[in-house]
């Protein structure tokens, strides 16, 4: 069986950025407030960054590096949605469907639980899928490591794809 006739693919995704004063805390493509936000050569959003690298990998089509390069002027302080939709536009004309989400966004400070809903509305919206196929889970480090110490955010995600063949 060769790869194109497989029906189903995974794909997941990782990101981490520093946590620091003087930017915007933006996850999920909902800005937060708080003292510390991300810095990256976009807007360091780790959420939707690590989700778009998770839809390249299922669809088998290189990373969020590859197609958006960070030695680009083009996407410095781009919107990291912008950089959804085309990944969107991207798949979909690989012809794949997204079937699932499931992320996990680790930080452990400010409380951003409240946040989830508005981080699937986003989500979904850009994506063009239902905000029940997208989960988003929130977990701290214990005070342990360079997220415990509050200097970083990380975020994973895993994506189910469907190719429509």
């Amino acid at each position: 069986m060769a790869i194109n006739d497989c029906n189903f693919r995974i794909g997941q995704g990782y990101d981490i950025h520093a946590l620091i004063s003087g930017y915007p805390l933006i996850i999920g493509g909902i800005n937060i407030p708080h003292k510390k936000g991300l810095f990256g050569h976009s807007d360091g959003d780790v959420l939707l960054h690590a989700i778009i690298d998770a839809l390249f990998g299922a669809a088998g089509l290189d990373d969020i590096g590859y197609h958006f390069s960070d030695n680009d002027s083009q996407y410095k302080n781009i919107n990291s949605r912008v950089l959804l939709k085309r990944t969107f536009e991207k798949i979909t004309l690989n012809n794949f469907k997204i079937i699932n989400i499931d992320s996990t966004i680790c930080i452990e400070s400010p409380k951003i639980q409240p946040y989830t809903i508005l981080m699937k509305n986003a989500i979904s919206n850009d994506l063009q899928i239902n905000p029940n196929q997208i989960n988003i889970k929130v977990k701290t480090n214990e005070k342990f490591g360079h997220v415990g110490r509050e200097e970083s955010v990380v975020a994973t995600a895993i994506i189910l794809l469907k190719h429509l063949v």
